[in-house]
């Protein structure tokens, strides 16, 4: 099993969402704020005569977990939903997982996602 953690754009965490709900077990997803490759926001200050650059972008992770036959899949229909061709589109990043449990239904392994 892998786990997917990816970090896209906040304006793109529905469209991820629809690419990946008929795909999926099921995933997470949490918003937050992030700083790497893409440009940050310009925001007025004051009575719109100052504007400063925000510090930090706004940010969404999703995770799940899938089986290994379907990592290629999953992690395609992410990247193409979150595409925009500008830096800051974001990362995928892929990682084992070791053991898996329902806690509702105690299956393990595959058969808990």
């Amino acid at each position: 099993m892998k786990r997917i953690e990816a970090t896209v754009q906040t304006d793109k965490t529905s469209a991820v969402s629809d690419a990946i709900k008929d795909l999926v077990g099921g995933y997470t997803i949490l918003e937050g704020n992030g700083r790497g490759s893409g440009k940050r926001q310009e925001i007025r200050s004051g009575r719109g005569t100052g504007s400063f650059t925000a510090e930090y972008n706004k940010v969404a992770t999703v995770t799940t977990v899938v089986d290994d036959s379907d990592l290629e899949k999953v992690s395609s229909a992410i990247a193409e939903a979150a595409f925009t061709g500008k830096g800051g589109d974001g990362i995928i990043i892929v990682t084992n997982v070791e053991s898996a449990l329902n806690i509702a239904s105690k299956k393990t392994g595959s058969e808990a996602l």
